[in-house]
């Protein structure tokens, strides 16, 4: 609501730095302001602030801006980009000045080198003494300066955060800090202030590492008389030891967990959700189950803890529930990387055929992909050392009879293929899983795969006969 009691609409933003890849905190910080606009009904807008020019590359915005698309988080409008907007900064700033709010400080680096110098000695905060506050300008001639903001001093200064709750801090710990450096070019500080209202931002969602700065923003937004944004500071995401989280933990940038770990992206969604926000007992939540859901309110306090294992199971269930035909597509280019050839479109469509007795064991599209390399293994196969323990004399005896049974049968099905090798089992008196596990090491090298059967029917009959063939060879020369 705005002071005429009109209802504004919801504009939530994500605004990361290009100085590296899209981290899984990023990642999460996004998808909360992403659903918080979706549920309301209002617009979700990206801001690149790319204002370290020293350290923002291209590279980095291309990796922000192809994780935030895989992940489903687009904004609604184009990015904005912070550098470009410099001048409108320096604006804002000018104006400061000409109203009061600001000051000219001509302190030289030395003279601040030297106070803090002084204050750490007295053990004392280290901040900006206001020594040029309220002293003429005219006093510093024609010397360099800064423009400061002329933070308030007395009494305190209060946010009622929607995650944190009611934040208190005095004024006088907070101090007069740079709006615009002595070559006239903005600091961050003024920058997302200026964008934020410029852009329209209702509700600043953001890690709570900002809460700090928040305060000294707002003495930016009340100088130019601004309304404030509903702030909302979430917590940081630890690893499961409790340390901030870093590499060791799994805090790669968003593009590993899809390219090195074989991530869909509707896992990732799904458990950074539930990192930090909870309902009820719920853990399989759809983005769209999540916009109807998502407030502020079911997001806690405390820090997180990122669990890869948590992330790898619900990974499963995505896969298990994912199509085919995409699963194939996606598992398709790590399948050509293991075998070093590219498939052809023969050997995709065999691996769509294949997926719904290779995806139920999966919480990876690696993992698929290794189960998978039996259907394109060139002949002959060489076993691993378990599944050529199988390959004893019994088991070769069994593979001879299973040849003897396969043989003549002409319609090539699973129900008829299943129908023979219980016949084998029946005849040498054991059960399936005995005559399985030799067929198994025989036709795909390992001693685990999807359902013999599935097997069977997938590598079609000369390739079956084949292998089996090979494998008596190798049982009786090995």
């Amino acid at each position: 609501m705005n002071a005429t009691g009109e209802k504004i609409p919801v504009v939530t933003r994500f605004a990361p730095s290009p100085t590296g890849y899209l981290h899984i905190g990023g990642a999460r910080t996004a998808l909360f302001n992403w659903l918080f606009a979706r549920h309301h009904g209002g617009k979700y807008l990206l801001r690149i602030e790319d204002t370290d020019r020293a350290r923002s590359t291209d590279a980095a915005i291309d990796a922000i801006l192809d994780g935030l698309d895989w992940l489903g988080l687009t904004s609604d409008e184009p990015p904005v980009y912070q550098f470009s907007r410099a001048e409108r900064h320096a604006e804002v700033a000018r104006q400061m000045l000409d109203a009061g709010h600001a000051y000219k400080c001509f302190a030289t680096p030395e003279e601040l080198a030297e106070l803090r110098e002084q204050q750490r000695a007295a053990k004392q905060p280290m901040r900006y003494d206001g020594r040029w506050r309220d002293r003429d300008a005219s006093e510093g001639g024609d010397k360099p300066f800064v423009i400061r903001l002329k933070a308030p001093r007395e009494g305190e200064s209060v946010i009622e955060d929607a995650v944190q709750g009611r934040v208190v801090v005095k004024n006088a710990e907070l101090d007069d800090m740079i709006l615009l450096r002595s070559d006239g070019t903005p600091t961050y500080m003024l920058a997302v202030v200026v964008d934020d209202h410029d852009m329209g931002v209702t509700h600043v969602i953001r890690g709570d590492d900002h809460l700090n700065n928040a305060f000294r923003q707002l003495g930016i937004i009340e100088a130019m008389g601004w309304p404030r944004p509903t702030y909302a500071h979430i917590p940081l995401i630890h690893g499961a030891d409790g340390a901030k989280l870093s590499k060791r933990h799994g805090a790669m940038g968003v593009d590993a967990y899809r390219d090195e770990l074989g991530m869909l992206p509707e896992a990732v969604c799904n458990y950074l959700l539930r990192l930090g926000w909870g309902h009820g007992d719920e853990e399989i939540i759809s983005l769209a189950r999540a916009v109807e859901l998502f407030d502020l309110a079911g997001v806690g306090r405390s820090p997180s803890r990122f669990d890869l294992k948590k992330l790898e199971n619900l990974n499963g269930h995505y896969i298990r529930e994912a199509d085919d035909a995409r699963l194939a597509a996606l598992v398709a280019p790590r399948v050509a990387a293991l075998m070093g050839r590219d498939l052809s479109q023969d050997d995709v469509t065999l691996l769509v055929r294949a997926m719904p007795g290779l995806k139920p064991r999966a919480k990876t599209l690696d993992e698929i992909a290794d189960g998978s390399l039996f259907l394109f293994a060139e002949r002959p196969l060489v076993p691993d050392d378990k599944a050529m323990a199988l390959l004893d004399v019994n088991g070769i005896d069994l593979l001879v009879a299973a040849i003897k049974a396969l043989e003549p049968l002409d319609d090539w099905n699973e129900a008829a293929i299943e129908e023979r090798i219980r016949g084998v089992a029946e005849t040498a008196e054991i059960g399936l899983g005995k005559v399985a596990q030799p067929l198994r090491a025989a036709l795909t090298g390992r001693t685990t795969s999807p359902g013999i059967f599935d097997v069977l029917t997938l590598l079609g009959k000369d390739e079956v006969l084949a292998r089996l063939n090979d494998a008596t060879a190798l049982g009786v020369h090995g």
